[in-house]
């Protein structure tokens, strides 16, 4: 995976930190979310009856690997075919979603947001560096808030691999008007009912820097998960990964690299007689049904009908 990132980086330039520039120009307009008129609440909780009177660490959801990095948005070597707002569609209720900061003037990944640019037109989301594939975190955003809004028996969760800091990432959840819709954890999670009642339906995480805002959790302090670099299907684990098996919820990496993300090797372990099969054998092992299934390339095999499964549906 490696080797073949430092040959398209050959192609594209290597990372560097820009020069400063000039301060944006103040009379320039703010780029807008269009919202859509917020829906009336369903007796459904995420697609079922049967979901909502169980609380969030009680529920399975798909949770797509890299969810940013797709076909539809024109990502070399991508990890999905659709865009993010597909994959909502489509029945995707976890996303993984990798932040950087990138000039669009020099084409550079960017370490830290050069001075005199805002947030929101420095904060992109890319998988590793973004002359691989780029699309700007405050459109993907507001294609989460347009989602929430117009399905208001719905909760979704992000898990952001963040190189964005959580001030530039608040900014931008503000912009685009998701902290309308954030949860903050307080010990006991709640229902599926109690989080559309009060319209408190995304659950954020980030893998660093949690904490900052009180919805912005950490992770690794609530989440465990199991390993994620394989590179073949009989190299599966139930290992423990990051976070401790006392945190209550369950991340399970099912994904292969090939050396990258492959459509054929996704579907032969997205089916039902491999992703099942190693959902309970993890869940046995952690005495915990995973929370979140992440994979690869969601709408190829089983993934969905397993998450069913996983829910007693």
């Amino acid at each position: 995976m490696r080797a073949l990132l430092a040959l398209l980086l050959m192609a594209c330039g290597s990372e560097a930190t820009p020069a400063a520039t000039p301060p944006v120009d103040a009379a320039a307009p703010a780029p807008v979310c269009q919202r859509l008129p917020r829906a009336v609440a369903p007796e459904t909780c995420n697609g079922s009856k049967e979901l909502c009177e169980r609380t969030f660490d009680k529920v399975t959801v798909a949770m797509t690997h890299n969810a940013m990095s797709n076909a539809d948005d024109k990502f070399a070597a991508p990890n999905q075919n659709h865009s993010v707002q597909r994959q909502l569609d489509g029945g995707v209720r976890g996303l993984m979603l990798d932040t950087h900061y990138y000039d669009a003037d020099s084409g550079q990944t960017s370490k830290t947001r050069l001075d005199g640019v805002a947030a929101v037109d420095q904060a992109y989301l890319c998988h590793g560096v973004c002359q691989l594939g780029k699309r700007k975190l405050f459109d993907t955003l507001c294609d989460v808030t347009r989602f929430l809004d117009g399905h208001r028996g719905e909760v979704v969760s992000i898990i952001f691999e963040s190189n964005v800091t959580p001030a530039d990432t608040a900014e931008v959840m503000k912009q685009v008007g998701l902290t309308d819709y954030v949860y903050t954890h307080g010990g006991t999670w709640p229902t599926l009912r109690e989080m559309i009642a009060k319209d408190t339906r995304l659950v954020v995480f980030t893998e660093s820097d949690g904490g900052t805002f009180a919805w912005y959790h950490p992770a690794w302090s609530l989440v465990f998960d199991t390993p994620y670099s394989f590179a073949k299907q009989e190299e599966f684990s139930c290992a423990l990964n990051r976070g401790k098996r006392s945190n209550g919820l369950f991340l399970l990496n099912h994904w292969i690299l090939d050396p990258i993300a492959n459509p054929a090797r996704a579907a032969e372990v997205n089916a039902e007689s491999v992703l099942l099969s190693r959902a309970q054998k993890c869940a046995m092992e952690a005495g915990k049904t995973p929370n979140f299934v992440g994979v690869d390339y969601y709408e190829l095999g089983d993934v969905l009908t397993v998450v069913r499964k996983l829910n007693g549906l």
